[in-house]
């Protein structure tokens, strides 16, 4: 008894609610965060996406909820006044808070509501004007909203500020304090984040009044059953290694993220078109579209989903089997909350890291972070023998600048290094990958991934190397 949810003193319509989801012992962060969240002290939580943290906090502020609302002379929620605000970084994030609201509080009479940016406001705006006692939003569409008067702060008794460091990386910093400066002093404030540097601790000083301070799970300790691996690979093989993997083992469900939005794109577009079921979501798709992905994800329809780090602490999707980093991530702190999108709940899972020249630096802050070393996998023979042949004719002497098999470059005028070049020199700025350009002309919709890893090494001309070359020719 002590530890299941009985034990800390939840009424019966969330024990129900909770019972109905199968829940029956907290998660640390539950166990320890509740209690002091019931007695209306601040808290301030450090755990990352994963431990059961918006629980930790939607199901004590539903029972506070319960209990003002018991009294004869209590205050609801009323039309453009809500009672409890929760700041999330992103719509995912925020739609995702909303609906566990929901599900814990579905044999209550309290209203939620999520408000975001991206999609017209229409519909928002008419569920503040019927009245919530929950409010979840972003807070650029929130600061929008109070600029047109459209939502009132003055009732909120209680302000959650959820992934804080977060919401700090995305420059939310003076949207948060001019949000902060519209509630009431007396309120419970509730921070939540999952690493603690000093702007947070800044936050919190600013923001919170004698807080309770919950540590659960710290952002270097990594979930004991997902099993990790490394490759080590060049970034114009990376798409290869990725539909070579796809195409041998067994990958499910599968989260792949890359650091950029036209990557997410690029790589999803590649999958696709040798025949797997894949799609990109990042912070350039339209809401409905974003929404569309996720469901089609979630239902099985997409067995790959491209992300880039927008998702990596908003995705809420059970049973991934494999995340793939085909970009490290720039900070070390995100590879954790990355991988922690598979082995979720208790079930098992894979990450796998691709690693190139340029990102062994990130690859030591990440191994200097979780204080273990990502075990090195070796590539597949096909892939291996490419990279040899290719780094044999790099190291090749040459003795002409401007030709590779006989055949001028047209980005070298009469062999002279370093002379003008027809949108190669652009394109190779931007990060694109010609050596995955030119094996995906090469070889039509459809083909297999191991054709593709057998293609034969294009060598690279001296001074130029591999994005170099395909661009012109179009």
């Amino acid at each position: 008894m002590k530890d299941c949810f009985r034990s800390l003193s939840l009424s019966a319509p969330l024990l129900k609610a909770l019972e109905d989801e199968g829940y029956r012992t907290p998660t640390p962060i539950q166990r320890d965060a509740i209690p002091p969240i019931l007695t209306g002290r601040d808290v301030l939580g450090c755990a990352q996406t994963g431990t059961g943290k918006t629980a930790a906090f939607a199901l004590p502020l539903l029972e506070r909820l319960a209990a003002v609302a018991a009294k004869a002379d209590a205050p609801r929620g009323g039309p453009r006044h809500p009672r409890v605000l929760v700041l999330a970084p992103t719509r995912e994030l925020a739609i995702q808070i909303v609906e566990s609201f929901a599900t814990y509080g579905r044999h209550t009479s309290f209203r939620s509501t999520a408000i975001f940016g991206g999609v017209n406001q229409y519909h928002q705006v008419k569920a503040l004007e019927r009245g919530v006692d929950i409010l979840v939003a972003t807070p650029g569409r929130l600061i929008d909203l109070m600029d047109q008067r459209l939502v009132s702060l003055t009732q909120v008794r209680a302000l959650v500020l959820d992934e804080a460091d977060r919401m700090l990386d995305m420059g939310f910093i003076m949207p948060i304090r001019r949000i902060e400066r519209a509630l009431s002093k007396d309120r419970q404030t509730l921070l939540f984040s999952a690493t603690m540097p000093p702007e947070i601790r800044e936050l919190a000083n600013a923001f919170l009044r004698d807080p309770i301070t919950v540590t659960v799970t710290p952002v270097a300790s990594l979930a004991p059953k997902i099993e990790q691996a490394l490759f080590r690979v060049s970034r114009d093989r990376k798409q290869s290694l990725l539909e070579h993997l796809l195409a041998t083992e067994s990958m499910p469900r599968a989260v792949v993220f890359t650091k950029t939005k036209h990557g997410a794109d690029r790589v999803a577009k590649r999958l696709m078109q040798r025949g797997v079921k894949a799609d990109a979501i990042h912070g350039n798709k339209a809401q409905n579209r974003r929404q569309r992905t996720l469901e089609a994800f979630r239902n099985g329809s997409l067995r790959v989903l491209v992300a880039t780090d927008v998702a990596a602490r908003g995705l809420d999707v059970d049973d991934v089997s494999h995340v793939i980093n085909f970009d490290l991530s720039m900070e070390p702190e995100a590879h954790v909350h990355r991988i922690g999108r598979t082995g979720r709940a208790g079930a098992t899972g894979i990450a796998i890291s691709f690693c190139d020249d340029s990102e062994v630096d990130l690859l030591r802050d990440i191994e200097r972070l979780t204080r273990m070393r990502l075990p090195l996998r070796p590539l597949p023979a096909t892939l291996a023998a490419m990279a040899t042949v290719a780094a044999d004719v790099d190291d090749a002497p040459r003795e002409s600048s401007g030709r590779s098999h006989g055949r001028p470059q047209r980005g070298d005028r009469g062999g002279r290094p370093g002379g003008p070049q027809r949108g190669n020199g652009e394109r190779a700025s931007q990060g694109h990958s010609p050596k995955t350009r030119t094996s995906s002309q090469g070889h039509r919709p459809g083909a297999s991934a191991a054709a593709m890893i057998d293609a034969p090494a294009q060598p690279r001309p001296n001074g130029m190397g591999a994005r170099g070359r395909g661009r012109g020719r179009r």
